[in-house]
Parts: C-alpha cells; structure tokens; sequence
C-alpha cells in the first residue's frame, strides 16, 4: 500500500479533507453496520453496462471495500483507492480473509492517485467527491478520465442537491430530522448536520457542467426524491 505523496504546497490535503469520522479507527470498524453499498444493486447495473471477467475497475474513496469486494469476484482486477488509513486496514482485513488475489490497494486520494497498468474500464465512486470544494471536484473529475478509457464509465454516487437554493433551509431540516439521535440506530442527526455544516457537497446544477466538462458524457441520472441524493452513469468521450 502506498503513502500519498502531497507534490506542491498549495495543493489540498485530501487526508485533512476526508471528515472527522473517516480517520477514526472506531468509526471505521462499524462503517458496514452503518451503510449499505447496495453492491448486489451497483453489480447488476455494471454488469448490464459491460463489466466482465476481463474489465478492471479502479474504486476511489473505497472505504472498507463493500463495493471492492462485490466486484473483485467478477472482474479481472480491481484498484482500490482511499486517504484514510484506518478504512482501508478494515479492507485489508477482509481481503486477507477473502483470498482475493487481484485487488491491490492503494492509500491516496482523486488529486493525488497515479493509475498503473492499462486505462479502466469502469471508474466506481461513492460518497466520496464531497469532500472536495467545487475547484477541487473539477480536478478531481479531469485526473478520472484520463484513469479510465475511451468509451469507459464512471458510475458516481453522492449527496447532490437537487433543488431550488431557496428550498435549502427546509430541505436540509427534513433530510436532518429523518434520523434519530441514537449512536446505535446507526447514523445520526448530528452526522448529518456535520456533513451539511462541514463537507463540500454541492447542486446538481453546479456538478453535472463539472461531469461534462471534464470530457464525460452523463447518460443516466437518477435523483432521489428529497433532491439530496444523486447516481451518474456517465461514458468518457
């Protein structure tokens, strides 16, 4: 696994960036009770998409590797890519038990990861580009395409808002009053309320000119109904 190197000084500190909860080992250690990846979902659509026995997938902001694991069992090989150490000691973890021979992991993050090997078939994020400002997403997004190839996707899953500015203030107490204040239903409130007060994410109508800009071109997009969540299939041209 290797280190993140940061090569200019102006550049973000993608670790410093990753959230409160995403370096804290304990965190780490009850993420998969807390989310669900939908992997047998996210499987099944990439399948109908093209994945193979022979594509390779890079997943970036991996996590513990819900996703990594799914995919490693019907792809050729799978990068997976995160900042935080303690995610990924999770995952090693569970690859080690696994037996997986062709997943390699990487510790580095969307403005600092050099892909090695042939360009991806299949880029895969979830809940991850948020932590980003908005310059930084657009980066981020270019340094994905030039990781997967021609004709390739990259399927994006994130909190994007889908809704007037002027509807914020209700939209984001209903999103926040869903959850309860108990640790042990799994998130929180306050979780919640951190992510809006403290992370990057952004409109929809600010990410998608960000997508396409980056020579991607969105062919599906499914919002969820409240307008917080967001799921791109998008093909690099």
């Amino acid at each position: 696994m290797s280190k993140i190197e940061k090569r200019y000084d102006w550049m973000l500190d993608e670790v410093k960036s990753a959230g409160r909860e995403n370096l804290d080992a304990n965190h780490a250690s009850q993420y998969d009770f807390k989310e669900d990846a939908s992997v047998m979902e996210e499987l099944a659509l990439m399948k109908r998409l093209g994945l193979n026995g022979r594509s390779e997938v890079v997943d970036i902001g991996a996590g513990t590797g819900q996703f990594t694991l799914a995919v490693a069992s019907v792809c050729a090989r799978v990068v997976a890519v995160d900042v935080s150490p303690v995610m990924l000691e999770v995952l090693k973890a569970k690859i080690s038990a696994s037996r997986l021979l062709n997943v390699e992991v990487v510790q580095s993050g969307f403005l600092t990861y050099e892909h090695q090997g042939r360009q991806a078939d299949f880029v895969y994020s979830r809940y991850a580009l948020h932590h980003l400002p908005d310059f930084w997403k657009v980066l981020a997004l270019q340094r994905l395409r030039h990781i997967v190839r021609t004709g390739g996707l990259l399927r994006l899953w994130d909190v994007v808002y889908n809704f007037n500015p002027l509807e914020a203030k209700d939209r984001l107490d209903a999103w926040c009053a869903t959850l309860s204040d108990n640790p042990e239903d799994g998130w929180t409130r306050a979780d919640l309320e951190e992510h809006i007060r403290d992370e990057h994410s952004t409109f929809a109508w600010l990410l998608e000119p960000m997508i396409e800009r980056s020579s991607f071109h969105i062919e599906n997009v499914v919002y969820s109904p409240d307008g917080i969540f967001a799921r791109y299939v998008a093909r690099a041209i």
